[in-house]
């Protein structure tokens, strides 16, 4: 399979520093391709090499002490191997790789992102979903990532593991559930890795009942055990009045505490 995706950009900023207004514009291609060889029903094997990228911030496209490309070109490619030769078992693992041209890092005290080194991420992404009766589903994806920019340093906030599982009742006559546990890893803070991230594990509940085949009631518990962790963590330096100097520590966005919502969902 072969594919060519083509994207063109164009920015006009207006900026209060009359030197940082202008326009700015970019085109890109991005080929792509995958290879897949089936050895039977139940067990494939494939490559998938191809170009990406991700578009800067408009207002530095323009800014005269130092411009930013409008995008940043990004190769990758992943291998992996997908079987389903355990009844009621799709299990892949795959094998990637990416190199970004420049990374976008999150500036604290000026609220933005700004454009950093070049990097390399690789990583290996375990993927599962487990039917053994009819009425029981398991999900559960796992990945590993080893992100590093070019020259050995950290990328902040790029988190070392996640993982998702999620058990499911379902056609159990008008009643379903879903229990789901999310983990995200600890990862670097800062560029040398002397200060990380603290992991967070959230559980989320979901139960629904069909009215008749056009309505649905559903019940979702989001932070089941009302657990006190962070959603967002970053470390950069801020300044609390009464304070004489600017202070270098952690900056976090705590989890909601648990909460429940009740929807209807009608079909017309």
């Amino acid at each position: 399979m072969l594919g060519l995706r083509a994207d063109r950009y164009a920015f006009d900023v207006t900026s209060d520093l009359p030197a940082n207004s202008g326009t700015a514009d970019d085109s890109l291609l991005s080929p792509k391709m995958s290879l897949v060889y089936a050895f039977d029903d139940a067990a494939e094997v494939y490559l998938s090499p191809g170009r990406g990228f991700h578009s800067n911030d408009a207002r530095g496209t323009t800014d005269a002490s130092a411009p930013t490309p409008p995008l940043v070109q990004a190769k990758g490619y992943e291998v992996g191997v997908r079987t389903e030769a355990i009844a009621g078992l799709q299990s892949s693992i795959a094998l990637w790789s990416l190199k970004s041209d420049s990374e976008l890092v999150y500036v604290g005290d000026a609220g933005v992102t700004e454009e950093s080194g070049a990097s390399k991420r690789r990583g290996v992404e375990w993927n599962n979903r487990w039917v053994p009766v009819p009425w029981f589903l398991l999900d559960a994806d796992f990945a590993w990532t080893h992100a590093r920019f070019d020259n050995g340093d950290r990328i902040p906030n790029a988190i070392d593991r996640v993982a998702s599982v999620a058990a499911t009742l379902r056609e159990l006559g008008p009643w379903s559930a879903t229990l789901q546990l999310r983990y995200l890893g600890p990862g670097a803070l800062v560029e040398d890795n002397s200060v990380r991230s603290h992991s967070s594990v959230l559980t989320n509940l979901r139960v629904s009942r069909q009215l008749g085949p056009n309505a649905e009631l559903t019940l979702d518990v989001f932070n089941l055990f009302d657990r006190e962790v962070n959603d967002i963590q970053y470390f950069y330096e801020s300044q609390l009045p009464g304070e004489a100097t600017p202070v270098a520590d952690r900056h976090v966005h705590p989890a909601e505490p648990r909460t429940a919502r009740l929807s209807l969902q009608v079909r017309f």
